[in-house]
């Protein structure tokens, strides 16, 4: 991503002294199988998605198969120029061919997890990469402001100057199942990010981005909004809020004919989460026979719809399908139903999507083929872990993978410790094991020789004997480790900032957090490691 004028020096000093490397998916936490196999084995899963990301001609092919009527694109264009006025990406969009690269995310307190930002900006990269192979693209952001998991959305973690996650939060809405999107941002939070910030190399820059997002009668959606266009200048990115009347008007045709058919594409799914399993995955999304793939909007509350007496039921209310269909301007999507609404209203080539939703399509595809008769190609977003050099040194000093430090603080510990014993202790120690191990076995063939009852009683005794070594080496480590208070300090920041409680970093801190700490450049940074066929974390070295 070009970088803007207030940031250009700043870039400029990262990537003199930026380095990075990649890891693959498969070996962090979290990858389902059908994740994995996505991206490393996808001839074992392109039966769920149509297509893979790494084929040559995925993008063309799934252009090709894009209808956009005229009338609908004209009304997509206006209803998204009143949610982003006088935006370039408007009169590209409202040419007849162009293509959209569509991502989105829950609108999180202060963007919540950073991979928010690393959705958009590999939806951005991906957008100018097309349009310079000739496929004219624009990319645009759903903000899930429909969610109603206010638990998630109202709250984010930061990383003080002490190197301490601190979490921030605002307290839920007095009534349940609230959509996040309408509701306000109490200024309150913002004196708390700045308390939590303060100290940091780059807090007042944070401080200012947050407070100016969030100014006024800001709500969760139009903060979001705002503070993502701070951290991401200039990056050619349009928003669009399904809340927003337009949308809503646009999304009916396509809401009514679903709940029309919502008993059929339950079972569709159904059959599609045995089709998973047979082939050695699962669900990402439960789902029943009493499902029906909708929220009602009602009021200020997003309630579930149950299939229920041939119709449809909610709190102890019955609707009749007609009913709904009249009503569909207050029908809301579920997980699977969303991105299949999100493509009959954008021209998407392509939607940019974190590890879960890779999976949760699979689910999906059985919608689109239904609904739309296509689907977009599903592209793995970029991921990222982002240290300083100090923390990186103490990394690759006691060979600590990032995978290490996602196992938890005894892991490490264990693993710190043992590097930390005097060598000739640790050598002795080895030896002593083994020449027990080599006595114990060879005892045992003498045992064995004169009554064979014996050597399953001697094998008791060898397993504890063994133990109560393995325990003593245990606390030789930890001893070590406890003298050693360098080490331990070293140790909890590391483990802090690239592994908090641990979530990699990506799905816990605010990509704002990491700005604190980084400075402005830091979005610029990430853009230019994004490697869009090239599908690995990767550890950002600053």
């Amino acid at each position: 991503m070009p970088p803007g004028p207030m940031n250009f020096r700043h870039l400029v000093s990262l990537n003199s002294r930026m380095r990075s490397s990649a890891i693959a998916w498969q070996e962090l936490p979290g990858a389902t199988s059908l994740f994995a196999d996505y991206l490393y084995q996808p001839s074992k899963t392109i039966c769920f998605y149509g297509r893979s990301f790494l084929e040559p001609d995925a993008y063309r092919q799934a252009a090709s198969e894009i209808e956009s009527p005229e009338a609908r694109r004209a009304a997509l264009v206006e209803a998204l120029a009143s949610q982003n006025p006088g935006h370039p990406s408007l009169e590209r969009l409202a040419r007849p061919g162009t293509l959209a690269v569509v991502t989105g995310q829950q609108v999180g307190l202060f963007t919540g997890p950073a991979y928010s930002v690393y959705k958009a900006l590999t939806a951005v990269k991906l957008a100018r990469t097309l349009s310079e192979q000739g496929l004219a693209a624009v990319p645009i952001f759903w903000l899930a402001s429909e969610d109603h998991d206010f638990e998630e959305a109202g709250q984010c973690w930061v990383l003080d100057a002490a190197s301490q996650p601190v979490r921030i939060a605002q307290a839920p809405p007095t009534g349940a199942r609230s959509p996040v999107g309408p509701l306000p941002v109490e200024g309150r939070v913002i004196e708390e990010l700045g308390r939590a910030l303060a100290g940091l190399p780059y807090a007042d820059l944070a401080i200012a981005l947050a407070a100016g997002a969030y100014r006024g009668a800001a709500s969760f959606a139009s903060g979001f909004r705002s503070l993502m266009d701070r951290l991401l200048p200039d990056s050619s990115l349009l928003y669009l809020d399904p809340l927003d009347r337009g949308v809503r008007r646009l999304a009916a045709p396509f809401l009514a004919s679903a709940i029309a058919r919502a008993p059929e594409l339950v079972e569709r799914v159904l059959e599609r989460g045995r089709e998973l399993e047979e082939a050695g995955y699962h669900a990402q999304v439960r789902v029943d026979r009493d499902s029906s793939l909708f929220f009602l909007l009602d009021g200020q509350q997003r309630l579930p719809l149950r299939v229920a007496a041939g119709g449809f039921q909610v709190n102890g209310r019955l609707f009749s399908p007609e009913e709904l269909a009249g009503r569909a301007e207050d029908l809301s999507p579920n997980a699977l139903l969303r991105p299949v609404l999100q493509d009959y209203l954008l021209p998407a080539a392509a939607m940019v999507v974190g590890p879960a939703e890779v999976a949760y399509l699979a689910q999906s595809q059985v919608l689109y083929g239904e609904l739309l008769g296509r689907m977009p190609v599903v592209v793995p977003r970029a991921g990222f872990t982002v240290l300083d050099e100090g923390s990186a040194r103490v990394a690759e000093h006691y060979g600590l993978t990032l995978r290490d430090l996602c196992a938890g603080e005894q892991h490490v510990h264990e693993r710190i410790a043992a590097a930390l014993v005097p060598a000739e202790l640790q050598q002795r120690l080895s030896r002593t094991r083994e020449e027990v191990e080599g006595s114990l076995q060879r005892l045992r063939l003498a045992v064995a020789n004169f009554d064979s009852t014996l050597a399953a009683a001697l094998d008791t005794s060898r397993r504890k004997m063994l133990y109560q070594l393995w325990k003593m080496e245990r606390k030789v480590s930890a001893e070590a480790f406890r003298r050693n208070v360098r080490a331990a300090r070293q140790t909890e920041r590391l483990l802090n900032l690239a592994a908090p409680h641990r979530h990699l970093q990506e799905r816990f801190y605010s990509f704002l957090a990491l700005v604190a700490w980084f400075g402005p450049g830091l979005a610029d940074a990430v853009y230019e490691q994004i490697e869009l066929n090239a599908p690995e974390h990767r550890v950002l070295v600053l």
